[in-house]
């Protein structure tokens, strides 16, 4: 041996024997989970673990949030496999872990410490990196999480302080994915397009009912998912994972989303996630993900333990065949880019639950409804002394309503730089043109719209519209983006951009200039033009009577009134309002720009 290798050699050896003889206490078990650690304490402790593991550990800051914090990652592998392209030739499934998004529901981070720990340096797990990579966020919201208060979560058992589940913005991650509006959110999307994991995993804890489970779960709808990636994520949860889970001596079931919060009897269903939501966009991304929800009312050593377990045996069973979901992913990405050379393909944008349910049976506790002086409605009470089962009615299912057929490609004049920046946000491929063209597309009016009445996440959110396809002959000034739809994140791409889908940048306001108008005229004005059109159109005559016959609202508004006679002027329909600015182009436009 050489010296340089004996050196080296002996550098190990006593990095181990240190690792083996420390004091490897997570925080939170110091505390008898009393508490769970700041920012900084579960940093320093990363940190040892990295030093007294060569080769197994890395820390890398994947971004700064709002107020200036490090948004930490962690990558562990067997053998030093710590970047995507080695991961991939070798391989490995990439498995991404994210604990912390909502840091009042912190059991993901205390949990990742021991599981980091008994793989690293203690020796129980060493192999149980072997054959896959975690990417592992301890804490995702770090300022929520830096803004700890006994009074957060009003209804969990612990710790002592939570964070909070908005970050400094006072936005919810959670429901950031597609309009990206947070900084954290937008360096997620870059570590996420970096790794391009294999399987997702989300840790959260629930609000709501108490039952006796420790630990819920939820994958999304086989309808939302290429049916290859939903049959492994199905098998391998449904008939893997949690059976080796309870063997551990915990209990779990589905995710449960009571139909009504009073009566757990009446039933559950499908909460509709979506892709603002972690697990809905990673299924656009043609990936398995599973939710993750410990149970609120649990003891936090009890939660942090039954996440510590199921993500322990998650990648083991990940490992035991990481061929087969290589594979399901690879075909999921081929599938979405041959769709776009198929003009009959169907793709839907909104769903719907199926009227059909199965039974289900629910492990709870009993409990007895009141009538409530205060709300003047029904109080539940539990009594979890108690145990009690009960078959209920479950409506999880859930069928496609909306379906449309992808263009082969969209088109975004460049005057539109927002929703540029969107597609740059989620990495969607496009060409630049370099001169203006003119080509024949397809596009949307809308008219009619009605907005939210207060806001959500920033927003208000465009509620109803209506909507009729057009096609007209445009011309694309140089600058704008053709965004072609053979390419894996057509998805995302999708539920941008058609107006209809429910996390559109049209439905989450960023569109809202095109219902504007900008030029108007003067009542003595609207006045003259109604006469006038009254004279020259009786059938328009005859329309208007009718409508102030029928709508004692516009009939008592001058405003209205006039407004009905200029909408349906030629200086009201040159001002485009409601004119859709994403263009749709069939083949052969496609094929005329790029020969041109």
């Amino acid at each position: 041996m050489t010296p340089r290798r004996l050196f080296t050699a002996t550098v190990l050896v006593v990095a181990a024997l240190s690792a083996h003889g420390a004091d490897w206490t997570t925080p939170a078990e110091a505390s008898h989970f009393r508490t769970t650690p700041d920012l900084a304490s579960t940093q320093d402790y990363l940190r040892r673990l990295a030093q007294a593991s060569p080769g197994k550990i890395k820390l890398e800051t994947f971004g700064e949030s709002p107020q200036g914090r490090p948004m930490t990652v962690v990558i562990a592998s067997g053998d030093g496999t710590f970047d995507p392209v080695a991961a991939h030739a070798k391989g490995r499934p990439v498995v991404l872990v994210q604990a912390g998004i909502h840091p009042g529901e912190i059991e993901g981070k205390d949990a990742g410490l021991m599981l980091l720990r008994d793989f690293a340096v203690t020796g129980k797990l060493p192999h149980l990196l072997d054959n896959v990579v975690l990417v592992y966020i301890p804490v995702f919201s770090v300022d929520g999480h830096a803004n700890s208060s006994p009074y957060h979560r009003i209804n969990q058992n612990g710790p002592e302080s939570m964070g909070f589940r908005g970050q400094a913005q006072y936005l919810n991650l959670n429901r950031d994915y597609v309009k990206a509006d947070a900084p954290e959110m937008r360096d997620w999307l870059k570590l996420w397009q970096h790794w391009q994991p294999d399987l997702f995993m989300d840790i959260h804890t629930t609000d709501g009912a108490d039952y006796q489970y420790d630990l819920t779960w939820y994958l999304e709808d086989a309808h939302k998912l290429d049916p290859a990636v939903s049959a492994w994520q199905q098998d391998t949860f449904a008939n893997k994972v949690m059976p080796a889970y309870e063997k551990r001596g915990h209990l779990q079931s589905i995710y449960l989303e009571l139909k009504d919060g009073r009566d757990p009897r009446k039933g559950i269903e499908n909460f509709g996630s979506g892709p603002r939501f972690s697990t809905g966009y990673v299924a656009l991304q043609n990936r398995p993900a599973l939710l993750v929800e410990t149970h609120m009312l649990k003891s936090y050593e009890n939660r942090v333990l039954a996440t510590r377990d199921l993500v322990e045996l998650t990648l083991e069973q990940v490992a035991r065949d990481a061929a087969a979901l290589l594979a399901v992913n690879r075909k999921a990405d081929a599938h979405v880019i041959a769709r776009a050379a198929d003009p009959s393909a169907r793709v839907p944008v909104t769903f719907r639950l199926d009227p059909q349910s199965t039974p289900y049976t629910f492990k709870g506790y009993a409990f007895q409804i009141t009538h409530s002086d205060i709300s003047h409605s029904d109080w539940i009470q539990y009594d979890p002394s108690h145990k009690q089962n009960y078959t209920i009615p479950n409506w999880n299912g859930l069928l496609p309503d909306l379906s449309i057929t992808p263009p082969a490609a969209y088109a975004i004049p460049a005057q539109w730089d927002q929703i540029i920046a969107k597609l740059d946000a989620h990495g969607i491929g496009y060409q630049r043109l370099t001169r203006a063209v003119k080509v024949k597309a397809g596009t949307y009016q809308l008219d009619h719209p009605q907005w939210a009445n207060k806001p959500f996440e920033g927003h208000l959110m465009l509620r109803d519209f209506q909507l009729s396809e057009v096609n007209r002959e445009v011309e694309l000034p140089a600058g704008s983006v053709i965004v072609p739809m053979n390419q894996r994140g057509a998805n995302v791409a999708i539920h941008l951009l058609e107006p209809q889908a429910p996390d559109s940048l049209l439905r989450w306001g960023f569109l809202n200039a095109i219902f504007e108008i900008k030029e108007y005229g003067e009542p003595r004005v609207l006045e003259k033009l109604a006469r006038d059109m009254e004279a020259n159109d009786p059938a328009l005559k005859a329309a208007f009577d009718q409508k102030l016959h029928d709508d004692p609202a516009f009939a008592a508004s001058p405003e209205a009134r006039l407004m009905y006679f200029f909408e349906r002027s030629p200086w009201y329909s040159a001002q485009d309002v409601g004119a859709y600015p994403v263009f749709k182009l069939d083949a052969g436009a496609l094929q005329q720009i790029r020969a041109d």
